[in-house]
């Protein structure tokens, strides 16, 4: 066995980790099965995650540490071109068959979806008007967060969930499943797509730009196990992009206005997209990095517009680094995004070990995200500064 077969088989067994120790997240509220042997399991998972939060904390300390440990060993290795295509695409397709069977261990976010879609499809009402709380006889509210929130989506994601409420049955298991593979299949679409658009603009960075998004912790965790809704959000924009690429312009049109129909934060990105339409119609080339540095600032812009709404949440970086991923070999890029990634998942270890019940709780998680922005800003100067001295001399 080679080094680098090696290294991808343990890091298939690191992915297999982290998807056991979602189900220590499992909420206590929540019967999965009936039967009494997968219910002794589930309660074991259960004390180590409830009632061991020092092993718990540490479990996901180490895991964390070598998911990063491993991701920078792929961005090293497929720069020097020694991760093989096929050994990248292997591990991104395992990775996510594999976390689409996880639990969403650090949000409730996906409960919310699965209700907002049964609102329609079991109790026939308008989610945008009906609030989970307006059917208080529901028994998903005993584990739910947020049941006091109206739906905050566009009509997009109602087009995605509600057929997927209709397959479930109104049964939570297949359900819950049906909306974890949506996330899967997102991802690993959203791959595909990283992979053809660097294949046609930056072909020499294709694998790394890849890796960089594919096996980032951050986006593994939050789009994959926790399931944000951004990851299908990121799916249909990066195919707006892809479209317009091969000049399709009106199936690039559909695809954004329905990305901006799940989650309507990419409706910043606007003013870039009118920018390249208005280029390609004149028939004048287009800088594509520079497209994509724009395209990176926005997505952190409405970051920060949805942080001034309600608190920041690490699932806000998962557009940017989407775009971040084409012009990565930007060092003032490349360094404050793994920064950022960094410390996204780092605020994930106050919520293991405190639960996000505790009084101190968001002093220690804003501390952790102030952080975060600070050395990521100052990563970001220094390579700037340090590249207008490079080219004075």
């Amino acid at each position: 066995m080679t080094k680098v077969n090696l290294l991808l088989y343990l890091y298939g067994v690191l992915i297999v980790s982290l998807f056991l120790y979602s189900f220590t997240q499992v909420d206590l509220s929540l019967v999965w099965t009936r039967f009494e042997l997968l219910q002794t399991v589930q309660q074991k998972f259960q004390y180590i995650g409830f009632f061991q939060r020092p092993i718990s904390s540490a479990i996901f300390i180490s895991i964390s540490s070598l998911l990063f440990l491993f991701y920078f060993a792929f961005l090293y290795l497929s720069k020097k071109n020694k991760l093989g295509v096929k050994k990248i695409w292997f591990a991104i397709i395992f990775s996510g068959l594999l976390l689409s069977f996880s639990y969403n261990a650090f949000s409730y976010d996906l409960f919310n979806y699965i209700f907002d879609a049964k609102i329609v499809t079991v109790y026939h009402q308008n989610p945008f008007i009906h609030k989970a709380l307006d059917f208080p006889q529901d028994p998903m509210l005993s584990f739910m967060r947020w049941t006091h929130r109206l739906y905050p989506y566009g009509p997009s994601w109602l087009a995605l969930t509600v057929p997927l409420s209709f397959a479930g049955l109104n049964f939570l298991l297949p359900t819950f499943f049906l909306f974890k593979f949506l996330m899967g299949a997102s991802f690993l679409g959203s791959s595909y797509l990283v992979y053809k658009i660097s294949e046609k603009l930056f072909q020499k960075e294709k694998l790394f730009n890849l890796v960089f998004f594919a096996f980032n912790p951050l986006i593994l965790i939050e789009g994959l196990v926790s399931s944000h809704n951004d990851m299908p959000m990121i799916f249909f924009t990066l195919l707006a992009v892809y479209l317009s690429i091969q000049n399709k312009h009106f199936s690039s049109l559909l695809s954004y206005v329905f990305s901006a129909g799940i989650k309507y934060s990419t409706i910043v990105l606007l003013p870039v997209a009118l920018w390249a339409l208005y280029l390609q119609k004149k028939g004048k080339s287009i800088d594509w990095e520079r497209v994509f540095v724009y395209l990176t600032v926005l997505s952190l812009i409405a970051a920060l517009l949805a942080t001034i709404r309600t608190t920041y949440q690490p699932w806000y970086l998962l557009g940017a680094i989407s775009f971040a991923a084409f012009v990565i070999k930007k060092d003032y890029i490349f360094a404050p995004f793994i920064i950022l990634s960094i410390f996204g998942v780092l605020a994930y270890v106050p919520y293991v070990y405190l639960t996000d019940y505790n009084p101190d709780y968001p002093s220690v998680v804003n501390l952790i995200n102030s952080g975060g922005f600070a050395l990521a800003a100052l990563a970001t100067l220094i390579f700037v500064l340090y590249k207008k001295r490079f080219k004075l001399r």
